[in-house]
């Protein structure tokens, strides 16, 4: 009977760790911005060539520089307040899979300058509330009533939670 029972417990236990080993969880942890160019879901990063500033989708977050050095923040400064997300070019960085996509600022830099323009592209989503009023317009692509949330510690040197490094 002892016997029994321990070959019972082991049979469960080897089902329960086979059933388990089969299952897989597909968690998209960054869900991208209404506001970027639509049919690029496996793309992390994006350019912003007339802000020279970069997106990573995975982490929510703007990557652009302030003092000489990177940082990650979850809004754009107070300089790029009335930039339009939605109307301005985005480059898409299908062909970098790195942490750092401004290891290739230079070079993006010079192909991508301020002002260009590549094949027309569609958002995701559409701009919320009024298309005219840029004021409404989050820089993570949400919308109220209030001014476009910025990064007021933008010249701040202080991470914050952020992460920063060094311009090259």
């Amino acid at each position: 009977m002892k016997t029994l029972k321990i070959t019972g417990i082991a049979i469960i236990l080897f089902l329960a760790t086979t059933l388990q080993s089969q299952v897989s969880i597909n968690v998209n942890i960054g869900s991208p911005p209404r506001w970027i160019p639509a049919g690029n879901p496996e793309v992390q990063y994006y350019y912003l060539p007339d802000i020279e500033s970069y997106y990573d989708v995975k982490s929510s977050r703007f990557i652009y520089v302030v003092g000489g050095y990177w940082v990650y923040r979850k809004y754009l400064p107070t300089l790029y307040r009335d930039y339009d997300l939605y109307g301005g070019y985005k480059v898409v960085m299908k062909n970098y899979h790195g942490k750092k996509p401004y290891s290739h600022f230079k070079e993006h830099k010079m192909k991508y300058a301020k002002g260009y323009k590549g094949s027309p592209q569609k958002n995701i989503g559409e701009r919320p509330g009024n298309r005219n009023n840029k004021s409404e317009i989050h820089s993570n692509g949400n919308s109220n009533n209030n001014k476009m949330h910025r990064d007021d510690n933008h010249g701040n040197q202080q991470n914050k939670g952020g992460k920063h490094h060094k311009n090259k």
